[in-house]
């Protein structure tokens, strides 16, 4: 790892933490609640809380919760590259936002914990599909530091959005499966082409 690779993923993960930073600062000193711009399942207005629920949190507890964990899996996720990490974020923001939206229960659903799980699922995913060194070793490191997260695909735990955490990880382990499929079909392609 050189520094410029190093530099690059601290400036993004530290431009992210400012951004969600600031977020809960606006909410706690404005009079204005962000919360309402979180995730309504099957309302309309509800449908943009799919691209600004991960942004926003219900208390600066909750943020912190999610900031550590986001911040370690997202570093972890950007090994191969900055550009995957953000297309699967992407993708994963936007799939577990809309299986929230589809079959959360009438709440609103705001926090980062099912682009958290997306990319817990995915990193561990990894390991299976890419079968390199590097991708075994981050998975065990993921399972043996927030093996525990696996509590929290448990229905029922009070003011805990568990839709959010079950759609996060269906996100991440499809996108992985997308991922695969994506680049058998080019290797094929590649194949035909010599």
């Amino acid at each position: 790892m050189d520094k410029v690779w190093f530099k690059k993923r601290l400036t993004f993960l530290g431009g992210l933490t400012v951004i969600l930073v600031l977020l809960q600062l606006i909410d706690s000193l404005f009079p204005i609640s962000l919360f309402q711009w979180g995730i309504i399942p099957r309302t309309g207005e509800g449908l943009m809380g799919i691209f600004i629920a991960p942004f926003i949190h219900g208390s600066w507890s909750h943020l912190f919760s999610n900031l550590l964990p986001l911040l370690i899996l997202s570093f972890l996720s950007m090994t191969q590259s900055l550009r995957e990490y953000v297309l699967s974020s992407i993708f994963i923001i936007i799939v577990s936002g809309l299986l929230v939206w589809i079959f959360g229960r009438s709440a609103i659903h705001v926090g980062a914990s099912g682009w958290i799980f997306g990319l817990w699922s995915l990193l561990i995913a990894h390991a299976f599909t890419r079968r390199k060194i590097i991708d075994i070793v981050i998975a065990l490191f993921v399972l043996f530091y927030y093996g525990s997260m696996a509590y929290g695909l448990i229905p029922g735990q009070l003011g805990v959005s568990t839709e959010s955490h079950i759609s996060g990880v269906v996100a991440g382990l499809l996108y992985t499966w997308c991922a695969r499929k994506l680049i058998r079909r080019k290797s094929q392609v590649i194949e035909v082409a010599k």
